[in-house]
């Protein structure tokens, strides 16, 4: 249910981009034309013999070559290369210069990947050939098909003196590339504070002009490069500058828990109550994050009164994503374990949710779940209880939890009408979780009082209303008319719970006293041949010794097996009252 924030998406494709478009452009100008393999080049080399001498360096006979038969120096290969771009890609700076005066308007022929011979030469550090196509007049804004220009890959090489070519003839600083990444970023992201220096004297933006634009700050930020960060703040960046998305510099520090990054923020006089625009504060991304540093950072410069309006608490989001130091954290200083979600946001639930608690018992999250009870979290405050949804989950650590601080074993929901406790339909394919319910005080006698008993069932019962255990989240509300409660016997009939029927009632009859088995209960035990001992079992005269284990256990109270274990009693006894004698 949480929103993402497209801007971390964004930042990410992007750089994940350096991966894949951007790896295979440099790849493409590491390589050379044609296929990314050797022998490629080799066949290049066969079909042109300019490009044979431009390869073997053979200046004199590339001359020679290039007086005889001028043409051919704007012959095209079929990735569109011609001996201007190899003689820059190759480092030829002589043959440049032999080319480029027997063709100058060639220097800024592109090929079919949009590459210059400058960016060429640029991309292998090739400083002499960047030198001598500059002076020929090469435009040193022109990107290839991705936008990155020759001044971009010398900050990705992180190539000082190619950069300070660049930038002296005239290259434009904040030209964005395809991916809307700049030089600065480029170098900030490197954490490179000598390019970084060097682009703001040539008019990077340190702030950008419009939202839209990602600040270097934040990249700062979200990379952990505190000495870039500490340098941009030095050179005026905003501290509080945000995204489109209301992201802060802040927002990224606390995502990605770079606490030294945080507090020099903070010191920087960065707003720690500033929301984005899914409404959340570096206070709650940090919280969601797990981490737990950045949350006491940030707890005692957080707005009370920003958290108490905002539509989660971090609490909430430290249970959703099982985050127990952040909770712990939160709850020591001065969280409300029990705070409500505002009623706007729980309706988006089927199933209404309030608390933490209920957060992080049906997200899974069982280490949460116990610290959030430890410091008192209520198991009644939720439409639908807590364990029900751990039942439902079969998460056995968190259903004792929750049974011992004491939860209703027999809680039902409203929605969903029924003569038996819920949790028993919940775990039906978990006997070991349905025996640690009904040893705790789930009612087994309900499921054997039938207003039918041994005369014949209607056949015509609404049952679709009762297949809850197939949804996802336990709704408080449904379509299905109300009518009578469905009684166990009906709810076993049906055909998903037919293979199950045989296991479940064995185990029912071991926390009953003497019952009898309605119509339909009979037709179902007789359906198969090994659950017939469980019918005869049902027939059969109890033991004393299981009747006086059943009347002593309901004498014990709601509480049972706990109730039981607490006795002073003998060892044995105990084994005999719990069953395991």
């Amino acid at each position: 249910m949480m929103t993402r924030f497209r801007y971390h998406e964004y930042l990410s494709q992007f750089r994940n981009a350096s991966g894949g478009c951007r790896a295979r452009a440099a790849q493409k100008e590491k390589s050379g034309p044609g296929s990314d393999s050797a022998a490629t080049s080799e066949q290049e080399t066969d079909v042109d013999p300019l490009v044979a001498t431009i390869n073997r360096g053979d200046v004199h006979m590339f001359n020679e070559l290039a007086t005889s038969c001028p043409l051919s120096l704007l012959n095209e290969n079929k990735d569109g290369w011609i001996p201007l771009h190899y003689a820059a890609f190759c480092g030829e700076t002589e043959c440049l210069n032999t080319l480029l005066k027997v063709h100058p308007d060639s220097v800024d022929k592109r090929t079919l990947q949009e590459q210059t011979a400058l960016l060429l030469a640029v991309s292998r550090e090739h400083l002499s050939c960047a030198q001598c196509l500059l002076q020929s007049g090469a435009d040193p804004d022109i990107g290839n098909k991705y936008k990155e220009t020759p001044l971009f890959k010398a900050c990705e090489l992180q190539n000082v003196d190619m950069v300070s070519l660049l930038l002296s003839y005239g290259a434009t600083v904040n030209q964005r590339c395809s991916q809307a990444w700049t030089a600065l970023l480029e170098a900030v992201a490197r954490n490179h504070i000598e390019i970084c220096d060097m682009l703001l004297t040539a008019g990077a933006f340190i702030n950008p002009p419009n939202t839209y634009s990602i600040s270097p700050l934040n990249v700062a930020a979200q990379k952990g490069h505190l000495r870039a960060l500490c340098f941009l703040i030095t050179k005026g960046a905003d501290v509080n500058m945000q995204t489109c998305d209301g992201l802060t510099a802040l927002h990224e520090a606390s995502k990605h828990g770079f606490r030294e990054i945080a507090v020099t923020l903070l010191s920087k006089n960065a707003d720690a109550n500033k929301c984005c625009n899914s409404g959340l504060l570096p206070l709650h991304v940090a919280a969601q994050n797990g981490h737990h540093e950045v949350v006491s950072l940030l707890v005692p410069v957080t707005s009370r009164a920003r958290l108490r309006h905002s539509w989660v608490s971090p609490l909430h989001l430290a249970a959703q994503h099982d985050r127990p130091s952040v909770a712990a954290v939160l709850l020591q200083t001065g969280a409300e374990v029990n705070a409500p979600l505002p009623h706007a946001y729980s309706a988006r639930f089927v199933d209404h949710r309030v608390t933490a608690l209920y957060f992080a018992v049906a997200h899974g999250s069982a280490e949460t779940a116990e610290v959030l009870l430890k410091a008192g979290a209520s198991v009644n405050l939720d439409p639908v209880s807590p364990l029900l949804v751990a039942v439902k989950r079969g998460c056995m650590r968190t259903v004792n939890l929750l049974l011992h601080q004491g939860a209703d074993v027999n809680a039902k929901i409203p929605c969903y009408a029924t003569t038996f406790p819920t949790a028993i339909a919940l775990c039906v394919n978990n006997l070991p979780l349905l025996k640690c319910l009904l040893d705790n005080g789930c009612d087994a006698l309900s499921c054997f009082t039938c207003i039918y008993g041994a005369k014949t069932h209607p056949s015509s019962t609404n049952m679709s209303r009762c297949i809850f255990q197939n949804c996802s989240e336990l709704s408080v509300s449904c379509n299905e008319p109300h009518g009578r409660p469905l009684q166990f016997c009906e709810w076993l009939s049906l055909s998903v719970m037919c293979k199950s029927a045989g296991p479940i009632v064995d185990l029912l009859l071991e926390h009953v006293g003497q019952i009898q088995l309605c119509s339909k209960l009979t037709e179902i035990l007789d359906s198969t041949v090994e659950w017939r001992a469980v019918k005869r079992k049902s027939l059969s005269p109890r033991p004393l010794m299981h009747l006086c284990r059943v009347k002593i256990r309901t004498h014990t109270g709601r509480q049972n097996m706990r109730s039981v274990a607490s006795l002073p009693l003998p060892n044995r006894m105990l084994s005999y009252l719990s069953g395991t004698d």
